[in-house]
């Protein structure tokens, strides 16, 4: 095992074996990230904590979700005067994404500089493309997993569309809470037709504007301008949307009262009319929704 950063050392599931050096290293904390259980591997008298996040090596396995937690893991043993070992099997790729994280966090470093740092001390690391993605979104969300950011959502939406190709359950926590069922000044959106309220401001899900016509020329469209525009809102699927989700790859989205279209949904993506390819996509026409702001009337 080697040592990162104080109080921090990254290794392989062998270390685990070699008693002597993890105490003379002042070890109290084992971080395993691994498909494999360590439990087997740390009596129950070693005085050590540990913690096991349960993952494969794949571009697919999701690490993000779990960043701040092992670095609050990682922090309790360092701020205790101690140590702690991160490892995996080999310690090149899920062991080396969390401790990139932890030294992104802690040092208030990008992705670069952080995997950097880790390479001039352990050049064999190597994080897979899947994990690379993650601690790039994870500087974007600035060291914080934060839930309610669009970020977060798409890509958690990404993942379940990865996770589930036949799409037969999505878990019911992707689903935003119907606003036509619960109060909030937040901005909200309405069925055009109806005025059922159908989502509000935090579903919308952004995305950077894609290359306009240029996208499109393979559809050798003659009308299309070089400066398309979004004509879609984009959003986490919300609760009233879910029968219609389940079980297929693509569909309609109607209007859960008057029955109107409003849109259309793709697990495997769309084009935005801007050009943007989005995956997964749950659009909304623009020209079928009105958006409700409320006034703040001072007597």
């Amino acid at each position: 095992m080697l040592l990162v950063d104080p109080g921090v050392f990254i290794g392989t599931a062998a270390d685990l074996n070699d008693r002597q050096t993890l105490s003379s290293a002042a070890v109290t904390h084992i971080l395993s990230v691994d498909c494999v259980d360590p439990a087997p591997l740390l009596p129950a008298d070693s005085g050590l904590h540990s913690k096991w996040i349960n993952v494969l090596d794949e571009v697919a396995s999701d690490l993000l979700s779990h960043m701040d937690d092992c670095f609050l893991y990682i922090r309790e043993a360092v701020d205790g005067g101690h140590a702690a070992l991160v490892h995996c099997q080999a310690g090149r790729s899920r062991s080396a994404t969390i401790v990139t994280a932890y030294l992104m966090k802690r040092h208030h470093l990008c992705f670069t500089e952080a995997y950097s740092r880790l390479k001039s001390i352990k050049p064999d690391v190597q994080v897979n493309k899947g994990f690379e993605e993650q601690l790039c979104l994870y500087e974007a969300m600035k060291c914080a997993v934060d839930t309610s950011s669009p970020l977060y959502k798409q890509y958690r939406l990404t993942k379940i569309t990865e996770k589930y190709p036949e799409l037969q359950q999505v878990p019911r926590e992707v689903f935003a809470v119907d606003p036509a069922h619960s109060s909030s000044s937040e901005v909200s959106y309405r069925c055009r037709k109806c005025r059922r309220t159908l989502f509000r401001d935090s579903s919308i899900l952004s995305h950077p504007v894609g290359e306009g016509a240029s996208a499109f020329g393979h559809k050798k469209s003659s009308n299309l301008t070089g400066d398309v525009q979004c004509t879609s809102y984009f959003i986490e699927p919300v609760q009233w949307m879910e029968e219609a989700l389940l079980g297929v790859m693509d569909g309609q989205l109607l209007c859960p009262k008057c029955r109107s279209k409003l849109g259309s949904f793709s697990w495997c993506g769309d084009q935005c009319s801007c050009g943007r390819w989005v995956t997964p996509s749950f659009q909304l026409h623009r020209n079928r929704v009105d958006e409700i702001r409320q006034l703040n009337i001072q007597k």
